[in-house]
């Protein structure tokens, strides 16, 4: 049987002006936005593109040293961890290590 799969709904991405470019923010309730990748407009269709256009007007911000500060509403967060928003990495990571040092 197949396991059923929880959806969250407190987590997830969004559009938004990061350093005056577009890009897709990606956050979590309980840690808030933890990164962002750049993309471009004309990868996208026209249904995106509206939701695109209604994105940036709600979500604007700048990314400088490791805080993400809002510019529509004035706050200011520092980015978490990559370990502490996804811990399974921690434990690939170090399987890794013991196998490498096995041979």
């Amino acid at each position: 049987m197949l396991k059923k799969e929880i959806r969250k709904f407190n987590s997830g991405w969004c559009f938004a002006v990061v350093n005056g470019r577009l890009a897709e923010i990606y956050f979590d309730k309980k840690y808030g936005i933890y990164g962002h990748c750049y993309v471009k407009r004309n990868e996208f269709n026209k249904k995106e593109q509206k939701i695109i256009n209604s994105d940036i007007k709600k979500y604007q911000f700048t990314y400088r040293k490791e805080y993400y500060i809002d510019k529509k509403r004035g706050t200011k967060q520092k980015v978490p961890g990559i370990y502490r928003v996804f811990p399974e990495i921690k434990k690939y990571k170090s399987g890794r290590k013991r196998i490498y040092q096995e041979k």
